[in-house]
Order: structure tokens, then C-alpha cells, then sequence
């Protein structure tokens, strides 16, 4: 088994690292640097809140993936990553907001140390967390390599799941049935928008028997009335009203994995007009 809490099995991991290297492979890539969290806990099941600063995953042709960020959240690598210890490396501090230094500097350093300051190593260009500033030092720094747009090479990888994968989305389905029904039920006239969010977080994260729920990747988004016409606004203090439609966005989450249900409650006797939309989204 993986070392640390790493939550897949070894030979899982050893299938999504042979899926990414032919991709490369196909891509005429020598590694690639992956920076989109999914991504990363996805080779190597690290699971922090740390993506506000810089950090990913190095991913070369042979041997573990190396994980890479602040030294602080090394720690937290160690704990769920299923590589061996050495291969979860840290920066300093003094990298971290300065105007004088960046944390792409050590990184660069690595490729170097690797064997990797003159290969082909893609880069998730069309990504949050990988910033314009960030790929302008890597550049400068690892002037003989050749820095090539690899965005969402790791993520088709993703795209079928397999049976483990399968498994953790269906313990997050019954979280999101419990915090569905429970939005539906607690739903009423003169109940304050926010109470009823703190009601749905509550059944998110207590789960389903022993299925410990995980915070999902978007809050709940809950518009009334004609806040609704508006694409992901989430709640205020308001009173839900009679007569007004709520739609809800919702999902449980179990180890970082989703299953989304999207509902509308009204309030009252719907209007005809909302009685034909109802049609035709059940026929859609």
C-alpha cells in the first residue's frame, strides 16, 4: 500500500502514472510540471489547503513523481502522498510574497539537479494556479529547456474512472442525497437564506453512516426569486419568501470526490409558466 493516507491502492497510482507518461510520451515530453491541485492529488494524493501558494507535481519518464512547495506544507506531503520522503521537497519561506525572489527559482534548481535543464517539460499554461509571473522566472531561469503548453494533458487522463475511483463516487452520492433532501425539507417560508446553507453544510460534512463528508470544491449555490436569473450567487440573510423558486447547486464530497445534483424548490403553487418549465426539463 501507499505509504502516508494516501487513498488509492499502489497498483491505482502505478495505472495513472503509466496513463500521464504516454501521453508525454505522445507529446514528446521529457516531464511536466503540474500545478492544478486536482491534478496533483490525482499522481500522488496530496490533499492540502495550501494552493495559494506555488506548488505541483514533477512527473519525469522513470522513477516517483516529486512533489514540490513551501516547506511547511512538505509536511503535509509526507501525510498524504504516497511517494517516499525524498521525494517531497520544500522551499523556504523567504521565496514567499518577495519582490526580490520566487519560488520558481528553487524550482528551476530542481529540474537542474534532475538531469532536466535542457528537456521538454510541459506546463499547465491555462491554469490558476500557474501564473504569468511563475512562467516568466521558470523561462529565465531554465534558459536551454523548452517550456511547452501541456494544459489538460493530465486531466483526460482523468476523464474515465476506474473502479476504485467509481467507489469513492458513489459514497459521495449518498452524501448528496442526504444534503439534498435536506435543503428540500428545511426549506420554507421565513427561514433565513444562511441557516439554512449552515443546515446544508452540517449534513455535508457529518456524511452518511461511517462516509465522512469532505468540503466540495464550490459552496452551495442557493438563488431565490429573481436572484436565480443569475449565474453562481451563493446566500445572504434573507428570509426565503412564498411564491419564490430556489435553485439549489449542491454536492457531497468524499475524498475529493464529487456527485453534483442541481434541484428547484418553490414555494406555493407553481405558476404555469413554471409548471412548462418543469416540462420541459423533464423531457430534456
Amino acid at each position: 500500500m501507499p505509504a502516508g493516507c494516501a487513498p488509492f491502492s499502489q497498483a491505482e497510482y502505478d495505472r495513472r502514472i503509466a496513463k500521464t507518461r504516454a501521453a508525454m510520451a505522445e507529446a514528446g515530453l521529457d516531464a511536466v510540471f503540474v500545478t492544478d491541485p486536482s491534478n496533483q492529488a490525482w499522481l500522488t494524493g496530496y490533499d492540502g489547503w495550501s494552493f495559494y501558494v506555488h506548488q505541483g507535481v514533477i512527473l519525469r519518464m522513470e522513477g516517483e513523481p516529486v512533489w514540490w512547495g513551501r516547506s511547511m506544507d512538505a509536511l503535509g506531503g509526507q501525510r498524504t502522498c504516497w511517494m517516499a520522503a525524498e521525494n517531497i521537497h520544500g522551499y523556504s519561506d523567504h521565496y514567499i510574497q518577495s519582490t526580490v525572489y520566487h519560488p520558481m527559482q528553487d524550482l528551476a534548481e530542481h529540474f537542474a539537479r534532475m538531469g532536466l535543464a535542457s528537456a521538454r517539460i510541459g506546463v499547465e499554461m491555462e491554469n490558476y494556479y500557474y501564473s504569468a509571473k511563475a512562467h516568466a522566472v521558470l523561462t529565465e531561469e531554465l534558459p536551454n529547456a523548452t517550456l511547452v503548453d501541456a494544459t489538460a494533458l493530465v486531466n483526460w487522463q482523468r476523464l474515465v474512472k476506474s473502479e476504485e475511483e467509481i467507489g469513492f463516487i458513489r459514497k459521495a452520492a449518498r452524501i448528496s442525497e442526504k444534503v439534498v433532501t435536506t435543503a428540500l425539507e428545511r426549506a420554507a417560508p421565513g427561514v433565513r437564506k444562511n441557516d439554512l446553507v449552515a443546515d446544508i453544510f452540517h449534513a455535508g460534512i457529518t456524511g452518511v453512516d461511517d462516509i465522512w463528508g469532505d468540503y466540495p470544491a464550490i459552496v452551495p449555490l442557493t438563488p431565490s426569486g429573481l436572484d436565480a436569473t443569475a449565474a453562481h450567487l451563493t446566500w445572504n440573510g434573507d428570509e426565503m419568501r412564498a411564491g419564490e423558486a430556489t435553485f439549489f447547486e449542491l454536492s457531497g464530497c468524499y475524498r475529493r470526490y464529487h456527485a453534483p445534483l442541481c434541484r428547484t424548490v418553490f414555494l406555493g403553487t407553481p405558476s404555469d409558466e413554471m409548471r412548462r418549465a418543469e416540462a420541459a426539463q423533464m423531457e430534456g
